[in-house]
């Protein structure tokens, strides 16, 4: 999960390794002020975007130095659709990268299989802006991928 929280927000492999170190340092920092109010789950991932993010806002004027299409891996000559799969699933990650921070975010944890009211915890949002971010991303990621698919 933290490592998919990384990705989310930045796209060069070498940082993104780099931000996942920060995160789990953050993390081990913050364990004792750790109080069960929500769960572990959600603790780690409200530790890893806001980390995220601050990284992002660090490094927003560094230009990126590598391509989405050197980070996704080269798939071998084989069956039309393992091909196939293969494109979708670089068409969907290409996708998810280009929707607004926000969206991307509530998206990202979505996909984590957290709840709404985990996402309004991580992201300190009410669930109905929740509702209302993954219910954009969809309609954005629909119009992308019915455009490229």
């Amino acid at each position: 999960m933290i490592k998919r929280i990384a990705l989310s927000h930045e796209s060069n492999p070498h940082l993104v390794e780099e931000l996942v170190q920060e995160i789990y340092l953050a993390i081990w920092k913050a364990l004792p002020t750790f109080r069960g109010e929500a769960s572990l789950r959600t603790f780690v991932a409200r530790i890893a975007t806001n980390r995220s993010v601050t990284h992002l806002a660090k490094n927003l004027n560094i230009p990126p130095s590598v391509e989405l299409d050197e980070q996704i891996p080269a798939f071998s000559a084989g069956p039309e659709s393992q091909a196939i799969a293969n494109d979708r699933k670089a068409a969907l990650v290409f996708a998810i990268r280009s929707l607004p921070l926000p969206y991307r975010e509530a998206a990202m944890l979505a996909l984590e299989g957290m709840t709404p009211r985990e996402i309004s915890d991580v992201l300190g949002i009410t669930t109905n802006a929740v509702s209302i971010r993954l219910s954009r991303a969809k309609d954005l990621l629909r119009k992308y991928l019915g455009e490229n698919l």
